[in-house]
């Protein structure tokens, strides 16, 4: 398939290659699809040339693609089946874009699909979303999906989504986001993308993860993580090796170093390396980062039960300030760590450079959500929300496939782009096109007639259950436990 006519050979054999990729995919993706196979590859094909944003999803059964009822539809979303496990290694054979001269960056983020009235669907929980403002920020039921996501270089849109998975209320965020990375980087190895000698992959997290801990439990992979902490957080410096000329100290021996607290310019230590860039989009950036500096733990929270003493996780401290956001407005610094010891200027521009690039993994989830229709089906059971979420990872995939071979049907408002800078949403406008010169696995369907459905006059008699937002189960049994024996 050739959906356009370049000038010159070296053009069109990376124009053959897209599309042999992407007809490559397409059928791997077919052979994920277990139960009602053809549905869902169809239901996809609808996702991705349907005129417009989408708005409901039964409103895809409209699409000249979809050659299927509604029935079927909804049928193969309710109880369809999608191997994510293979799906999730398809995605990581496909090649992967990388930064800072071969280093591949993923980007961890979560999102919430808010189901704050849907009081039948269970396992919700309170999802932390902003108001109008900052500020005006509160927790609602829905369910909470994180994402793993490789990164591009320069400015884009763009990201290669790699995994997604819903979190529950009764598990730990944090144990949760490192068996998501260990898996996702496993798939990645084992594709040959990553080999021993090869610089560790980066990981950036925005606040709300705690980076030390997942340092801890990913130290024995190639990763570097870096991650924003508050503002208001204090670290606490390496122990100074003893000096021989001094008598050694009595009593129990200590472990940390001075305190350093962010908020108080006056406790800062001499900083290791300072840096400075001047950028296109924030001005004037600097950089100051202070190396082996870690948080004290105590036996409380995540760490109550670690056995034995707590460790020390050290990492390199930067505090960047930049001249203005876009719009001209007055920038806080930021403060990150990292989890690379010793780190130079060098790095910590590396640093603070890829966690600026996280940013676009904040465009996928927000194309997938207003264009694709991620969030829009009301969607009962969770495993339907997970199938459903695949399929629009598996959507998004396609379009990045696509993109070389895409034409920029753009609207007579919009500013010409070249291939390599059209948006995933301009990219998904010219799908059809190529769609319809590329052959699809799906079956065509047999002829059928729809069900008698409920008997005219006759309501429905079975109530559906009702389940409380955010319940343990573990901590709700051990509260009842308590109870009784107080009882």
């Amino acid at each position: 398939m050739d959906s356009f006519h370049p000038g010159d050979g070296v053009e069109k054999s990376l124009a053959v290659e897209a599309s042999d990729r992407l007809r490559g995919f397409r059928g791997e993706l077919y052979g994920c699809l277990g139960r009602r196979a053809d549905e869902l590859f169809e239901l996809t094909d609808a996702l991705l040339c349907a005129d417009g944003p989408v708005h409901t999803l039964v409103g895809l059964c409209l699409a000249p693609e979809h050659r299927r009822g509604h029935g079927a539809l909804y049928d193969a979303v309710n109880v369809g089946r999608v191997d994510a496990e293979r799906l999730g290694r398809a995605l990581a054979q496909l090649p992967l874009t990388r930064m800072f001269g071969g280093r591949i960056v993923l980007a961890v983020d979560a999102t919430a699909w808010l189901r704050p009235d849907a009081e039948t669907c269970p396992e919700r929980g309170f999802c932390h979303v902003y108001g109008r403002t900052r500020e005006s920020d509160q927790f609602l039921p829905g369910w909470p999906y994180q994402l793993v996501a490789a990164l591009e270089s320069g400015p884009t849109s763009w990201t290669a989504l790699l995994d997604a998975r819903r979190l529950h209320p009764a598990e730990d965020a944090t144990a949760v986001t490192a068996e998501q990375l260990r898996a996702v980087v496993d798939r990645l190895r084992a594709a040959g993308h990553w080999s021993p000698g090869d610089p560790p992959m980066l990981v950036v997290l925005d606040a709300g993860y705690d980076v030390c801990r997942l340092a801890y439990l990913l130290a024995d992979l190639p990763l570097q993580l870096i991650g924003r902490i508050r503002a208001d957080r204090v670290l606490l410096t390496a122990l100074a090796p003893l000096r021989p000329d001094r008598p050694r100290p009595t009593g129990r021996p200590r472990r940390h170093g001075a305190a350093m607290t962010l908020a108080d310019p006056a406790s800062w230590p001499q900083p290791s390396t300072r840096s400075a860039r001047q950028t296109d989009r924030y001005g004037r950036a600097e950089a100051l980062s202070w190396d082996r500096m870690h948080p004290r733990l105590t036996h409380r929270g995540a760490w109550a039960a670690h056995p034995g003493r707590l460790p020390i996780v050290e990492g390199t401290l930067l505090r960047l300030q930049v001249e203005h956001l876009p719009g001209a407005r007055a920038a806080k610094p930021i403060w990150l760590w990292t989890s690379a010891l010793d780190a130079d200027a060098d790095a910590v521009v590396r640093c603070w450079q890829a966690y600026l690039r996280r940013f676009d993994l904040e465009h996928t989830i927000r194309f997938a959500k207003q264009v694709l229709g991620w969030t829009r089906p009301k969607l009962r059971a969770p495993a339907a929300a997970d199938r459903w979420t695949w399929l629009i990872i598996a959507a998004h995939t396609q379009l990045r496939l696509a993109r070389p071979l895409a034409h920029d049907l753009r609207r007579p408002w919009e500013r010409p782009l070249p291939t390599e800078r059209l948006t995933p949403a301009r990219v998904r406008r010219g799908f059809r096109y190529l769609h319809a010169k590329t052959p699809s696995p799906a079956r065509a369907p047999k002829p059928t007639h729809p069900g008698p459905g409920r008997p005219p006059g006759v309501t429905n008699r079975r109530r559906a259950p009702r389940y409380d937002v955010g319940k343990n189960p573990t901590r709700a049994a051990a509260t009842s436990s308590e109870q009784a024996v107080k009882g």
